[in-house]
């Protein structure tokens, strides 16, 4: 399932060790399309996907396309990490990809800046579509750097929030809690204490957890992350500071950091059967539309109900937003037919019925507006809750950086201290939190 691949600290880790083109071609569409897509021509097309559904899913995707495009064949190679892809964007040559497509996010301030993938603005226009009118407002977001659109939007992720209907009823529950303030509460009262440990944890609200890493709770602050110049704002936006003190407050409510890490240390693992949601260990679970079917998979003893995560108190009016990332598409610089490699990108991104039979292959939410009005578009119930999130133009996403995701992980490690207690003061921790963001930010440029 493509949301494995893509969890946050595998997208971290990856985002961390890019190393793109020091020097590349521009990748306007001027200087680089000047090739004839009605001749005959061969693309290569390199994804990330590697399970035999997924693997399925692609090729009947690019088939859809060489029937529309009979002139134009594609040699599809899959299960290419970012490393692989990047040494490819930099050599360039006959068997390099003129298309690609990552799961990684936080690569896009990389890919743009460096001009490893071309900038797709003129080619949107030339092609008379409007991306803003095409795609959910975070999904536009996050497939462009400082201007320049280099990548676009391939079916998404959006996280909300998953409860166990059964655990609720015994607790009296009648519905899921819509603000961080309720949220506690119901946590505390799912929670069954066993000894010094639990039979039933309401939440695990750890920064190791289960998805629940630093910007998907901050995703319900709608955190501003960089000013104006380009500088971190992680100690001056208070987003930054509420989201860290609701989520330290939990971590306290449900009986401090060190008994939930004895606690998580005895679960399964994200993702396997024995995920401790699926096993009903957890009541609530904060996690992408891909665990619906993985949970369903497994049979579990009690109904699965699907909501929104809950927002700040004083943020009520947004409830039904979320955090939304998701896989991208490019079209490479270094590639002698980009004029045909459009074609293919803009098959895959903004033909509805293309989009709709891959989001129902792969089970990931739709890319564009349009594609959750199909009436082709086949879900469980539950699931339409995630096609709304993604749509909500409430909805954020990290922003793309110079340097990929290395700033997430720095605000991922002062969570870790901050939530063991090994850091105290909270003001000054993101503070320099910030300052290293910024160092960092400036060394890659």
């Amino acid at each position: 399932m493509p949301g494995i691949p893509r969890k946050a600290a595998i997208a971290l880790a990856a985002s961390a060790s890019i190393a793109l083109l020091a020097t590349a071609c521009t990748g306007q569409a001027d200087a680089g399309a000047s090739d004839d897509a009605s001749k005959e021509t061969t693309l290569n097309f390199w994804h990330a996907w590697s399970a035999p559904a997924e693997v399925k899913a692609v090729k009947d995707l690019v088939a859809g396309f060489e029937k529309t495009h009979p002139g134009i064949h594609v040699n599809v190679v899959g299960n290419m990490t970012d490393d692989k892809i990047n040494q490819a964007l930099r050599t360039g040559g006959g068997k390099a990809p003129d298309v690609i497509s990552s799961f990684t996010t936080n690569s896009v301030g990389k890919f743009c800046s460096s001009g490893a993938l071309v900038d797709l603005d003129p080619f949107f226009e030339k092609s008379g579509i409007d991306p803003e009118k095409t795609f959910p407002k975070a999904m536009n977001e996050y497939t462009q750097f400082e201007g320049n659109r280099c990548a676009v939007p391939l079916l998404g992720d959006a996280y909300g929030l998953y409860y166990n209907k059964t655990a609720f009823e015994k607790a009296g529950i009648t519905s899921p809690p819509k603000t961080w303030s309720e949220f506690e509460k119901v946590a505390k009262k799912l929670t069954i204490p066993q000894g010094n440990t639990y039979k039933q944890l309401g939440f695990m609200p750890n920064y190791h957890g289960w998805e629940t890493t630093t910007e998907h709770y901050l995703g319900q602050f709608s955190p501003t992350y960089f000013d104006q110049d380009g500088k971190s704002n992680v100690g001056k936006d208070p987003a930054f500071e509420k989201a860290f003190t609701m989520q330290k407050k939990l971590v306290d409510a449900l009986g401090g950091y060190r008994k939930l890490e004895t606690y998580r240390s005895g679960l399964g693992d994200e993702w396997g059967p024995k995920h401790p949601f699926h096993t009903g260990q957890v009541a609530m679970q904060l996690d992408g539309e891909w665990r619906l079917g993985m949970a369903l998979d497994t049979k579990p003893e009690f109904e699965i109900g699907v909501a929104p995560l809950p927002v700040p108190d004083d943020q009520a009016d947004q409830y039904g937003k979320g955090y939304i990332t998701g896989t991208i598409a490019g079209v490479a610089a270094t590639s002698t037919k980009q004029n045909a490699a459009w074609e293919l990108v803009k098959y895959m991104t903004t033909d509805t019925d293309a989009v709709v039979n891959f989001s129902n292959a792969i089970h990931n939410v739709p890319s564009t507006l349009a594609a959750p009005k199909s009436p082709n578009l086949k879900y469980d119930p539950r699931f339409k809750t995630f096609l709304e999130i993604a749509a909500d133009p409430n909805s954020t996403t990290a922003p793309a950086s110079v340097n990929g995701g290395v700033y997430l992980t720095t605000i991922q490690e002062f969570g870790y201290d901050y939530e063991s207690g090994k850091a105290t003061d909270l003001k000054a921790g993101l503070k320099k939190t910030a300052e290293q963001i910024d160092t960092d930010i400036a060394q890659a440029k």
